[in-house]
């Protein structure tokens, strides 16, 4: 017997060498093909050995860290694989740092196992340096000098925190502008900062602290150099103050790392500003400026006028002045002394004249030819130059309602000059004297009042009004005496005692009068022929008459068999076939269930009786109560066509509110139910107060038992 070969070819087994294991099959046979034995398996273990480096993931690995971070941060971590047996030696790896550019001081540590890079220093500091380069090493053998090992490279960028003020190169600047000169740019500032150029760390805010209370300054950055600019934006005044004088101080964009320093003070600089004098011209101080005058004053008076001065010498010689705008040519002015001179009278009361000042427009200027320009106010005095008057000339009195009517006067001047107000009548006439009385009410205002009952018309009544000086002025009103409730029905009426004092009807008024009594004739005329019409055949009114025309109300009980006369005529009752009414039809007749009729005819009136089978309906009079129509009769239909559309009206007119609504108790027509109610109404009104007419409850069906049963238990 001989050994087997392995299943398989021997290149396939040694490519799989690495695998931990490898299982053949090896099995003996005879010569002649026997094979005595079961198959024997076989497995073969592989040992591993250590011929392979470890390698690390990334051949350099890049970490960014703030400066000035606290011992034992994290930097980043870094990873190596090994193709060797897991959980052997050979694949038991240790990492560290072999090398650090630049080499002192040192300020990193790696751990051993993980790969974990972290700070051993709190100073690293962006400023000084802002980047190292450690050499790594990974060794497995657990880091045994007989263990394989790779290296790589770690670069650890250093970023920026805001641990450095901007400062200023300077402490202290001086610099000048000339007065009233504006947006113009005076100085600029520069300052050292350490931080990352062209971040918010770096980028400096300027403000100014004190010294620029009045606004005149603005000092801006430089987006570019990172200066500060100082500009004059309000203009200054050499006259009054030659030498200002700023702090500034400057801060950065992003705020102050208080870990990287206890110091937080803001850096400050002063600059002192020089004010350069400038011969600017004549000064308008204050712009507007006035004086008194009294009204009326003679032509040539003079008084003081508008005065500017050159402020470097604070005088005003050498200045001359010019009227620019007069709006009534009142004055003239003076070129040298800006005095005024009354050139035409002087009117208070003038039109043009606002609370009683009167403006012109100066213009001053030096021998330079610089000018300005200001207002002068001349306040006018009042002066008793005008007496009071009433305005109201036309007075109504509405006789019948009122007996007296107020007027009031005015006057223009000051009230020092005005009210109270004396009324009297003017003496000369004394039909006046004899026909009007007048009554003072207050300062200003009377009450005029009628005597002696005069008759309607127009009168002149002449009315004194002093004031309290004693000027005074007479004032004719046309008093209109009117037959009317208020003033502006006098002016729409006619009436033949106003002499000449009524309104004439205009042609549109007495065409609407025209056409209202056309219009009233018409109507007249169609009555009239409407009732003269006949018919031959006279048609019995059906029964159901009622509920086509009326409301339907069930008989509740029997009809008396009376017959009343509505006026009083000689009435006559007709049988069931119904005649045609002629003349006017009166007042409907109960008849023990009958529907009567009344007619006049040749002063007489006659009662026609139509059955409606237990209904009643009265039928009020539609034609004059005395009407003479002989010979004439009125079929059903056209009875039914000349009254059902007037009734309707009636209806629909009666039972409408103030809107033009159906009012709430709107007349409802209700159907007809084609006989009585032997027990009337039920309701909440039909409840009797004694036992008698309820027999009927003895007969009434199943239905209705146990409700009778409950009606008669009290």
């Amino acid at each position: 017997m001989e050994a087997a070969r392995p299943s398989g070819s021997w290149n396939g087994a040694l490519c799989r060498l690495l695998l931990l294991t490898l299982a053949i099959i090896a099995f003996a046979t005879t010569p002649d093909g026997y094979t005595p034995e079961l198959p024997l398996p076989l497995i073969i273990k592989i040992e591993d050995e250590n011929d392979n480096y470890p390698i690390f993931t990334e051949e350099t690995y890049t970490f960014t860290i703030f400066e000035n971070c606290r011992v034992g941060t994290t930097v980043g971590q870094v990873c190596a694989t090994d193709k060797d047996e897991p959980d052997t030696m050979h694949t038991r790896l240790k990492y560290s740092i072999i090398g650090q550019v630049p080499p002192s001081p040192t300020l990193f540590s790696m751990h051993p196992t993980t790969g974990v890079i972290t700070t051993t220093s709190s100073q690293l500091d962006r400023e000084l340096i802002d980047k190292y380069q450690l050499k790594i090493k990974v060794q497995d053998m657990d880091g045994q000098y007989f263990g394989l090992q790779t290296t790589s490279t770690c670069i650890i960028n250093i970023d920026d925190v805001n641990d450095h003020l901007p400062t200023f190169t300077r402490t202290s600047y001086v610099t000048s502008v000339e007065e009233n000169t504006v947006d113009v740019e005076i100085l600029r500032v520069t300052v050292e900062d350490k931080d990352l150029v062209n971040t918010a760390n770096w980028r400096a805010n300027y403000t100014i602290l004190k010294g620029n209370e009045n606004g005149n300054f603005k000092i801006v950055t430089d987006a570019k150099t990172n200066e500060g600019v100082l500009c004059v934006v309000k203009p200054l005044n050499y006259e009054e103050k030659q030498q200002m004088i700023l702090q500034i101080g400057v801060v950065n964009e992003a705020p102050f790392s208080r870990e990287a320093s206890p110091r937080s003070a803001m850096s400050t600089a002063t600059v002192t500003v020089n004010v350069e004098d400038q011969d600017e011209g004549p000064e308008c101080n204050p712009p507007i400026q006035t004086v008194r005058m009294k009204e009326n004053a003679e032509v040539g008076t003079t008084s003081n006028g508008y005065k500017a001065y050159d402020p470097e010498t604070r005088s005003s010689s050498g200045i001359r002045y010019k009227k620019l705008t007069d709006p009534t040519g009142w004055v003239t002015i003076d070129e040298n002394t800006g005095s005024i001179k009354v050139f035409r009278s002087l009117d208070r009361e003038a039109e043009t004249i606002k609370n009683g000042i009167y403006n012109i427009t100066v213009l001053a200027s030096d021998q330079g030819g610089r000018t300005c320009t200001g207002t002068l106010g001349i306040i006018l005095q009042d002066v008793n130059d005008n007496s009071p008057f009433i305005p109201k000339k036309t007075v109504i009195i509405c006789k019948p309602t009122m007996s007296s009517a107020e007027i009031v006067a005015v006057d223009p001047d000051e009230p020092i000059h005005g009210p109270p107000f004396d009324f009297s009548l003017e003496s000369s006439t004394s039909e006046v004297q004899r026909m009007w009385r007048l009554k003072a009410i207050n300062d200003t205002a009377a009450r005029l009042s009628y005597q002696n009952d005069p008759p309607f018309g127009s009168y002149v009544v002449p009315i004194t009004v002093r004031d309290r000086l004693g000027m005074s002025s007479v004032t004719s009103l046309d008093v209109t005496l009117c037959d009317c409730i208020t003033e502006n029905d006098c002016t729409h009426r006619v009436d033949p005692r106003i002499g000449g004092g009524g309104v004439q009807l205009g042609k549109w008024a007495i065409l609407a009068i025209l056409l209202g009594i056309a219009l009233l004739f018409c109507i007249l005329f169609t009555l009239v022929c409407g009732a003269s019409g006949t018919s031959k055949q006279p048609k019995v009114i059906p029964d159901d008459l009622a509920q086509q025309n009326l409301i339907v109300s069930n008989t509740e009980a029997p009809g008396d068999d009376k017959v009343y006369s509505a006026n009083g005529f000689t009435t006559q009752t007709v049988g069931a076939s119904a005649q045609g009414v002629c003349g006017t039809v009166g007042s409907g007749i109960k008849n023990g269930g009958q529907e009567t009729i009344e007619m006049v005819k040749g002063g007489h009136q006659t009662s026609e009786s139509c059955r409606g089978a237990g209904h009643h309906h009265t039928l009020d009079s539609c034609r004059g109560g005395h009407t003479e129509v002989d010979n004439c009769r009125y079929t059903y239909s056209e009875w039914h066509s000349f009254t059902q559309p007037r009734l309707g009206e009636k209806v629909y007119l009666c039972n409408q509110d103030e809107n033009h609504k159906h009012a709430q108790d709107y007349v409802l027509t209700y159907n007809y139910e084609g006989r009585g109610s032997v027990a009337g109404s039920v309701g909440c009104c039909s409840e009797r107060q004694e036992e008698d007419g309820l027999e009927f409850l003895d007969n009434l069906e199943p239905k209705f038992r146990t409700l009778a049963e409950a009606c008669m238990k009290r």
